[in-house]
C-alpha cells in the first residue's frame, strides 16, 4: 500500500468547513480518506500580511495516478471558488500532494514529493501527527526528523 498524503489549508471564510468540504469532495472522485490530522492554526509564512491559515494533512487511498489526482484536486479547488490571483496569498482552499508513496514526479505543473514540504512547519506538524515514521523518498529522513530539522520556526498550534 502506498502512503499518499495531502496537505489542506484555508484562510478565507469558514476555514474548517472549507477543509471538511474539500475532503468530502474527494470521495466522489475515487479517493478515500484513511486518516486525518487535527486542524492547526498556522501563521502565514511567505506572504505574511494575511489572515492565519487552518491546515491539516490527510492520508488517502486511490487508484488514480499522481497526475490524475492533481487534476481532481484542482477541480475541487475551482468548484469551491479558488482563484489564483495573488501568489502565496489568501485562499478559500489549497490542496497539495505531499507524498505519493515512494514515487517521484518532476513535471512543470507537478512535483512530488512536494519540493518545499521539509521547510514548512504547517505541513510537517500535522503530517508528523499521523505519520511520524513515514520516510521521505528523496532525503530518506522520517517525517519526525524533517520536523526536528526544519529551518522554519513559524507558529503552528492545534486549533
Amino acid at each position: 500500500m502506498k502512503n499518499i498524503y495531502l496537505s489542506l489549508g484555508s484562510n478565507i471564510g469558514d476555514r474548517a468547513h472549507n477543509i471538511t468540504h474539500a475532503l468530502e469532495q474527494l470521495a466522489s472522485h475515487g479517493v478515500r480518506v484513511v486518516k486525518q490530522s487535527s486542524l492547526y492554526e498556522t501563521e502565514p509564512v511567505e506572504l505574511r500580511e494575511q489572515d492565519w491559515f487552518l491546515n491539516c494533512v490527510a492520508e488517502i487511498e486511490t487508484n488514480l495516478r499522481p497526475q490524475e489526482l492533481m487534476q481532481v484536486l484542482l477541480r475541487i479547488e475551482r468548484s469551491m471558488g479558488r482563484e489564483r490571483t495573488v501568489p502565496k496569498g489568501p485562499r478559500i482552499i489549497d490542496v497539495d500532494i505531499l507524498l505519493f508513496g515512494s514515487e517521484r514526479v518532476h513535471e512543470s505543473h507537478l512535483e512530488i514529493p512536494h519540493p518545499r514540504m521539509a521547510d514548512r512547519r504547517f505541513v510537517l506538524v500535522p503530517l508528523a501527527e499521523i505519520a511520524p515514521e513515514t520516510v521521505h523518498p528523496v532525503t530518506k529522513k522520517t517525517v519526525q526528523r524533517l520536523l526536528e530539522d526544519t529551518p522554519d520556526h513559524s507558529e503552528v498550534r492545534r486549533a
